[in-house]
């Protein structure tokens, strides 16, 4: 009978329940990821990683590498949350269009800030091929996986919905499998940009599209057990299990570091802090940094609306993260590179104190305009 049950189990569709209301957490976690970012890039973006000193990698900088993967996830919880319930429904293709529609707004704004930052660095003739892809830029690239991202997903919302959860479980798995294979062999017919764009390429810091896919189909899956369990009983095993998957993650990254034989501990670390893995994706870098962005998740969605107000300004920061990434963004690149010239002007714990500072101002910005927009009606 059990075991009747548990193939029942597997078999079914993503037939959801809607949201019973907003999940503030999701803001904290996005918030963090975000804050984590805005740190990152304010240090590597006006004094340089090859530059910190060892404690500034270790521990400092090593935190920031989950950042990535939980931006990621969580994007792919925010759409499960969000869309799947709505999927089949009769507003569907306007739900779809306004996601469609974002992702072009996303687009244009992943343009104009390639300009931002590239304006203080690079000659008008990288930049111009920045902006048709036949190179990319480092800091905003993320942005531009995002906006390709929000153009095709919502054409394959209603297939993953259609999916029995066997293979919506299995999908992500064989999608890493395949992506890592495409990287090492396929040539895409010798255009670079394009192997780039889908499965990355070690002579550019790309996001693929297929290589990061997994990512996000993890997050849909989570979203669609917070969608089943949050406001239940079942709400303390669920995060227990997203906490446990981190945490297994993180224990299988240290017994690779322990199992190298010409290196330590230490040099994993640091070899992650500088990046090692982190395009196109191995599995130690992996290992840490979704480990690592999974239990933060868990913390988050364990605090729930309680750290969501205590942490306000990571919240603020999470409610409109598009708003965040171009504030952030123009402040290092366009006020601080370029009208400032500020490139290793100051020194780390300086850099790291203005990347703090950032991350509050990028919530009073968020806050201060949202009060603009109310006050407007």
């Amino acid at each position: 009978m059990q075991g009747k049950a548990i193939r029942d189990r597997l078999a079914e569709r993503a037939q959801l329940p809607r949201a019973e209301g907003r999940i503030e957490a999701i803001d904290l976690a996005r918030g963090v990821a975000i804050a984590l970012m805005i740190l990152s890039h304010a240090v590597s973006g006006l004094y340089g990683i090859r530059q910190l000193p060892d404690w500034g990698l270790v521990p400092v900088h090593l935190v920031t590498k989950f950042s990535s993967s939980l931006f990621i996830v969580v994007f792919g919880i925010a759409l499960a949350v969000a869309f799947l319930p709505r999927v089949g429904e009769a507003d569907w293709p306007r739900r779809r269009l306004r996601l469609m529609l974002r992702g072009l707004e996303v687009l244009f704004w992943y343009k104009v800030l390639t300009v931002v930052e590239m304006m203080a660095i690079f000659p008008r003739e990288d930049i111009l091929d920045a902006l048709l892809y036949q190179r990319f830029p480092i800091w905003v690239e993320i942005l531009g996986f995002y906006a390709i991202a929000l153009l095709w997903l919502p054409w394959v919302l209603p297939l993953w919905c259609r999916l029995p959860l066997w293979s919506r479980l299995l999908l992500p798995v064989a999608i890493a499998l395949a992506a890592g294979w495409l990287e090492r062999h396929a040539t895409f017919w010798g255009i670079e940009p394009l192997k780039a764009l889908l499965v990355e390429d070690a002579d550019h810091y790309t996001w693929g599209q297929l290589s990061r896919l997994p990512l996000v189909l993890l997050g849909l899956l989570v979203g669609e057990a917070l969608l089943r369990g949050y406001w239940s009983a079942w709400r303390a095993r669920l995060l227990l299990a997203i906490a446990g998957g981190g945490a297994l993650m993180l224990l299988a990254f240290f017994s690779l570091a322990v199992a190298a034989p010409e290196a330590s501990v230490h040099d994993a670390l640091m070899a992650v802090a500088r990046n090692a893995g982190k395009h196109p994706p191995e599995l130690a870098f992996m290992l840490f940094s979704l480990g690592g962005a999974l239990v933060i998740l868990a913390l988050c969605l364990q605090s729930g609306a309680a750290a969501a107000r205590w942490l306000r300004p990571l919240t603020l920061i999470g409610s409109d993260a598009l708003k965040a990434f171009i504030f952030h963004i123009v402040v290092i690149f366009g006020v601080f590179r370029f009208l400032l010239d500020a490139w290793r002007v100051y020194d780390y714990p300086q850099v790291l104190g203005i990347g703090v500072a950032l991350v509050l101002a990028t919530a009073g910005w968020i806050a201060l305009t949202g009060w603009f927009r109310e006050k407007r009606g």
